[in-house]
């Protein structure tokens, strides 16, 4: 039980993750490579608060979703120089640069040694201390997420982004300011990316730099191009497959270490398949 309770403790966090992309990547069209940053950012703003301040865990969230949309706007707008593969380029820069920040700011993250004893949420005197209580907490943020990307992607704004997606140029003909509306998507699906980022740090107890690296921005990217760009759900499917992938790999009867090599092959070759025969995903609307 414990086990299963885990397996979707880990896909409530990567639904979020992976909504959080698909707004940017799936419904603006802006091909970032820098989520696992902004995920991190949550994660280290969430333990460094837990640890030091002891102040209630929902704050903690708050505060770093403010850090992160500040950080992502500075990002967003130098991103919004660049064009099509410089952006990604651009991109993947950023989130090398954080990802050191992370590694080398041993004063405030510890650097390789991590955080430690990162406490799990309270609510009114209610510990979320057990699995099962934190997968509900998991789920409930997760379904206010899932509704904040419905909500935006079906809006006057998000009908907007995808004729930006589309066909910049002619949007900027009826006199819609094309940077502000990409920048407020970038943001919003950063400060999304951060409060996953302070789940993963609560519920792991322990963070360190190894779980923010490039590898995981590309895993992300992975989530939302197998389920589908463009599409809320599909973004949670790939969630959902890409986590569980491992699990039926390793019941199969791989051995773990084994297992963990193959889901890197496994990746790849799906990556592959859908490029050559459904570039828009299992569901999605969008073809990079």
């Amino acid at each position: 039980m414990d086990y299963l309770i885990h397996i979707l403790i880990l896909i409530s966090i990567y639904g979020i993750l992976g909504l959080s992309l698909n707004l940017i990547v799936g419904y603006a069209g802006l091909l970032s490579i820098t989520q696992a940053a902004f995920y991190g950012i949550g994660a280290y703003v969430t333990a460094i608060l837990l640890t030091t301040t002891g102040i209630n865990f929902f704050f903690s969230i708050l505060i770093g979703m403010i850090i992160t949309g500040v950080c992502s706007l500075l990002i967003g707008y130098v991103l919004s120089k660049f064009k099509d593969d410089y952006y990604a380029l651009g991109s993947f820069g950023f989130n090398v640069i954080i990802y050191s920040i992370f590694l080398n700011w041993q004063d405030l993250t510890r650097g390789p040694l991590g955080i430690p004893g990162i406490g799990r949420p309270s609510l009114f005197g209610f510990s979320f201390s057990d699995n099962l209580s934190f997968l509900v907490l998991a789920i409930v943020l997760g379904l206010i997420i899932y509704g904040v990307c419905v909500y935006v992607t079906n809006s006057s704004f998000g009908r907007v982004l995808k004729a930006i997606r589309e066909d910049e140029q002619a949007i900027k003909v009826f006199g819609y300011n094309t940077l502000w509306y990409k920048l407020a998507i970038f943001v919003i699906g950063a400060m999304m990316a951060s409060v996953a980022g302070a789940l993963f740090a609560s519920y792991i107890t322990f963070i360190d730099p190894s779980t923010f690296t490039l590898n995981e921005s590309i895993f992300l990217l992975a989530i939302i191009i197998l389920g589908g760009l463009a599409n809320n759900r599909g973004a949670v499917l790939g969630a959902v497959i890409l986590i569980l992938l491992p699990e039926v790999l390793r019941f199969v009867g791989f051995p773990s270490d084994i297992a963990a090599q193959m889901r890197q092959v496994v990746y790849g070759l799906i990556l592959i398949f859908l490029m050559l025969y459904r570039p828009q995903g299992m569901v999605g609307e969008y073809k990079l």
